[in-house]
Parts: structure tokens; sequence; C-alpha cells
């Protein structure tokens, strides 16, 4: 026994097997479900929005004619654009038809449609009206919260409520401020 050997094609089979095995095991496809719905979807996606980009740097050039260059050169845009540039932009043959563009426009198209029709937003309210601070404002100013604690708590009510107060004070001595540099734009707008 101690004098057998293992012959070189033994060791290549064995080796060969468990690689495949290995393979088989880890590496199968049908671990990975097939997506050709999804992968089309996005292809077709990525297509429009190159053509969207191209016309809307072009928009003397029609989309069949970018679709067709697109189609021919794998999808890539400055090669596309530079054909344009160039001028070198071949007409498509009459067999080559596109898909339909897709029935709702995109979602860039009417981000761009809208910034010419802005509508007006609603006003959102104030941050007194919002905090609800206008018994706050009418109070004197020069009034300042007595009940200021010093070190953190540790309820986590009285931190809550020691947070807020804080915040109502940053809102008022900011709206005091903005009230007094109005006032003296004001003056200085008479002075003028």
């Amino acid at each position: 026994m101690a004098d057998e050997q293992v012959s070189l094609t033994s060791l290549i089979l064995i080796i060969v097997l468990g690689g495949l095995i290995i393979r088989y095991l880890f590496f199968s496809p049908a671990s990975q479900p097939p997506r050709p719905t999804r992968d089309a979807q996005s292809a077709s996606r990525a297509r429009e929005a190159a053509v969207e980009r191209i016309q809307q740097m072009f928009p003397q050039v029609d989309r069949r004619t970018i679709l067709w260059d697109l189609h021919r050169n794998g999808g890539n845009i400055a090669a596309t654009t530079e054909r344009i540039l160039s001028g070198r932009l071949e007409t498509p043959p009459i067999t080559f038809q596109p898909p339909p563009p897709p029935a709702s426009p995109t979602p860039s198209l009417t981000a761009q449609t809208q910034t010419f029709k802005a509508p007006p937003k609603p006003a959102e309210p104030d941050l007194i009206t919002r905090y609800r601070l206008q018994d706050k404002v009418t109070v004197n100013s020069e009034v300042e919260s007595v009940t200021k604690s010093k070190s953190w708590s540790s309820n986590r009510d009285e931190r809550q409520a020691s947070l807020q107060r804080r915040r109502d004070e940053m809102i008022l001595a900011a709206r005091k401020k903005m009230e007094a540099k109005m006032a003296a734009e004001k003056v200085d707008g008479k002075t003028q």
C-alpha cells in the first residue's frame, strides 16, 4: 500500500469533477431568477432618457434619427452628439421603425414645463404661527424667562420643555432682530 501512487490523469479528473461540483452547487443559474422584463424596461427607460437629453441639446433633430444613431453605436450619447455637431448624422432607413415614445411625459419634462408655468406655492406659515408664539410676541420684549435652568435635567419631559423654550426664545430673538433691521432700512430709505 505504501507503493501506491495517484496517476496524473486521475488527479486531473478529481480536480475537474470537484470544480464542476462546486460550480453547480454555488454558481448555478437557478439561484438567480431571470428578469428579462425588468431588463427590457430599464433599457427602454435608459434609451428614452438618452433621446431626451440629446433632444434638449439639439431640438432640431428628430427622435427617429437620434434613436437610429443610438441603436447603431450601442447607446453612446457622446458619439451621437459628436456626429450631430460634425454634421455626419445619417438619416435612418425606411425600414427602421423605433418604438413609440412613452405615453406620459417623463418627470424631467414635466419639471421643465413647470418652470415656465410655475403655479404659486401655498404659503407656509411663519415660525410664529407654526409654533403658536403669537401670545409671546405681544408680551413685553424686555421680559426674559425666569425659569431658565442652567443644568441638563435627567427628566425627559423637563429636557423637552427646556429645548422647546430655547427654540421659542431663539425664534422670538430672530424676529426682534429682523424687525429692528427692517425699521433701520425704513429709516435709511426715508433719509436718502
